[in-house]
């Protein structure tokens, strides 16, 4: 049977919401508000299934915050707009289309939002990859060479007369073998070795050696200077986030990393330091171990809208 289209009045609405909960944390009044509109008819009820579905996916438009809007130049109005049309597509096609972009789900090697995955590459070497990332792998005669699309991977690159070489967004790096972290950070590239050494190759520009226990982030405006490894660079493998001091809004955008949707941290806590080993592998129970840890209190709009807040 063909569904029904929804009413756009009731998209604009919940639309409308999206914003709003974007811009502040929820209150008590927003919960029941929420939950009265919902109530009111099922075409609100699927019209938030869908926008929560759109949390699930995180396919929200870049610039729902007050401050990105003024950054993009988009109005509110302008913002919603394109909300509402989103939601409007059909739920069949969008869940294909917006799930993963097209050059991370037509890669060799990939994981979900919350999935890490552990695999051995044609000449023994081994990879792991963490959470949401694509991997594209191109073995030959005479290199061994992969490709990271997305998100971040650790290598156990064996000994071989053949160059092991990984291709990133902002550069290559080059080593016979090593342990070492990858991660794509959006504007740039950190990679951490924690055995041997690694060359770091930018385009046009002289490479940079990383020595095992070093780590170096790079990208378009060059090498940044090399640093001690941080111990989150391989701790993720074993399921954990080791925090020493963190900041708590840091922790939680971190943490946000391994779940779906939205994941805030209330401004008045932003400050507050965290140490400890926190679980990434099942999100729930992190966020638990926090609020157990800390004077805090977990806010839950849905499933996938959560908020970290004073106890």
């Amino acid at each position: 049977m063909r569904e029904q289209p929804l009413d756009p009045g009731i998209l604009g609405e919940a639309a409308d919401w999206l914003v709003r909960l974007n811009e502040h944390p929820a209150s008590s009044a927003d919960l029941q508000a929420i939950e009265q509109w919902r109530a009111r008819s099922a075409q609100h009820a699927e019209a938030w299934r869908r926008a929560e579905a759109l949390l699930g996916l995180r396919q929200l438009p870049p610039g729902l915050g007050r401050q990105s809007l003024q950054r993009t130049g988009l109005s509110r109005r302008q913002m919603l707009n394109r909300l509402g049309v989103l939601m409007a597509v059909a739920p069949a096609a969008w869940l294909v289309a917006r799930q993963m972009p097209w050059a991370e789900w037509n890669a060799d090697l990939r994981t979900a939002v919350g999935e890490r995955k552990h695999l051995r590459l044609p000449d023994g070497s081994q990879i792991t990859l963490n959470t949401g990332s694509a991997v594209n792998v191109a073995f030959n005669a005479r290199e061994r060479r992969l490709s990271l699309v997305e998100g971040e991977i650790l290598v156990d690159a064996l000994p071989d007369p053949r160059p092991f070489l990984v291709d990133s967004r902002h550069g290559l790096l080059r080593t016979p073998a090593a342990r070492f972290s990858l991660r794509d950070l959006g504007d740039a590239c950190r990679v951490a070795v924690l055995d041997k050494e690694v060359s770091v190759e930018l385009p046009g520009a002289a490479s940079q050696v990383v020595n095992a226990g070093q780590q170096l982030v790079f990208g378009a405006q060059g090498f940044q200077s090399l640093q001690s490894a941080d111990a989150n660079a391989s701790a993720w493998e074993n399921g954990m986030l080791l925090a020493q001091g963190m900041r708590l809004d840091a922790l939680l955008e971190e943490l946000g990393r391994y779940r779906s949707g939205f994941l805030r941290c209330d401004p008045r806590l932003a400050n507050l330091r965290v140490t400890g080993a926190i679980p990434v592998g099942d999100s729930d129970a992190g966020l638990a171990l926090l609020a157990d840890m800390l004077p805090v209190k977990l806010r839950r709009l849905t499933r996938y809208w959560v908020t970290v807040e004073p106890a």
